[in-house]
């Protein structure tokens, strides 16, 4: 047979993510039992709607879009009153100051990062990632020649350990990739661990031609319980770059909204930001859609109901616990990842599945022998599967 395609992604679609792969296995098993009889936590698809005012704006949107040009092109970099009014919302979250020049409007964060990566990265360059990790960090960076080097953490909290990082810190490495707070494990990273690897980075930064980058991906940002605030990334370092999205705090994620913003002090910026706005524009985003950066500008001091997603993280801790389960509870995020009975997580997600439970095997986020739980699921299907977990434990 003809080859098709090439090489490296015939090996990707062989190697697919157990995330799609368990989802489309859920619907599968919704078609033979029944939607009611399975309790699907494979798919992190935000489920509450977004804020109520989305709706007054979308009217108002529609009027305007028939105006000339009301549809038409906008700067690479997105909408100039979008980025202005975006600077002022991350200079309060960032603890830095911010204007609309030194941030990008992307197509969701996936898409920041896409763009970064193109602009950053050369052939054989390292990408380090604590693991476990989200799996399509490795392709974003390898369509460019990239390697993702993931660093495993200590579970079962799998707070971030910079001694581990550094240590596989090499002449190859360009770009240190952080997700705080974290999918899949939940985890939110300390001010104080984030502080000693910028600073040994700053130090090794001060010796190398090609400086390493601090990428932190925050698109659950807002998405912090119990008291714990997400520490801000971009005052440490000048090579610090902060990207995330409205995907899940205003529950847009078909509308592809996301952000990349840069250290205003980093010596040479504007060459950086010419480059990732080049990247943006010609790895075929040319920008991010009109209606969702005035829909997302319109919005940004609104946020989905936190209150449902964490009466849902509180139902799970107790499902969990009442089966049996060795987990920490999550700080951030709507992910659990709990560690399996006897250690064989595919096998565990099989046996999961014969009580109708889906759950995705941890080796799909680089660390064998637990799962990942979304809980971005209606409540009663949390409770309902209290007796499925126990069953399948026992």
């Amino acid at each position: 047979m003809a080859q098709l395609i090439a090489s490296d992604i015939q090996s990707a679609l062989t190697n697919a993510s157990w995330i799609r792969r368990m989802f489309e296995a859920g619907a599968e098993l919704k078609r033979q039992r029944g939607a009611d009889r399975v309790f699907d936590f494979s798919l992190g698809n935000p489920d509450v709607p977004p804020p109520q005012k989305a709706r007054e704006v979308l009217h108002a949107l529609a009027d305007d879009a028939v105006r000339p040009c009301g549809l038409g092109y906008m700067p690479n970099a997105g909408l100039p009153t979008f980025r202005d009014a975006l600077a002022q919302k991350l200079t309060q979250e960032q603890q830095c100051p911010l204007e609309g020049k030194h941030l990008i409007v992307t197509v969701g964060a996936a898409g920041a990062l896409v763009a970064f990566f193109r602009a950053v990265l050369e052939r054989d360059d390292e990408v380090l990632v604590p693991a476990p990790y989200f799996v399509e960090y490795g392709f974003y960076c390898g369509h460019f020649g990239g390697v993702l080097k993931p660093v495993p953490m200590q579970g079962p909290t799998f707070s971030l350990d910079p001694q581990a990082l550094l240590a596989k810190v090499t002449e190859k490495t360009r770009v240190i990739l952080l997700n705080s707070p974290n999918n899949p494990t939940g985890a939110v990273y300390s001010a104080e661990a984030l502080k000693q690897l910028a600073e040994a980075v700053n130090t090794l930064n001060q010796t190398r031609e090609r400086p390493i980058y601090i990428l932190s991906d925050e698109p659950y940002r807002l998405f912090a319980f119990d008291g714990v605030s997400v520490p801000p990334v971009l005052p440490l370092s000048p090579y610090a770059v902060v990207l995330g999205s409205f995907s899940k705090s205003l529950s847009l994620a078909g509308e592809r909204i996301g952000y990349i913003a840069f250290n205003p002090s980093l010596e040479g910026l504007d060459t950086l930001l010419a480059a990732v706005t080049m990247t943006n524009r010609t790895l075929g985003y040319v920008n991010a859609p009109i209606l969702g950066q005035r829909l997302a500008q319109a919005l940004l001091d609104e946020q989905v109901d936190l209150q449902i997603y964490d009466d849902r993280r509180q139902a799970m801790a107790r499902v969990l616990t009442e089966a049996g389960l060795t987990f920490a509870k999550p700080q951030g995020a709507f992910y659990f990842f709990p560690q399996v009975p006897g250690g064989d997580d595919v096998a565990f997600c099989a046996k999961l599945m014969e009580h109708g439970i889906i759950a995705v095997p941890g080796r799909g986020f680089g660390m064998p022998g637990y799962i990942r739980l979304c809980c971005a699921v209606e409540r009663d299907i949390i409770e309902r599967s209290a007796a499925a977990f126990k069953e399948a434990c026992r």
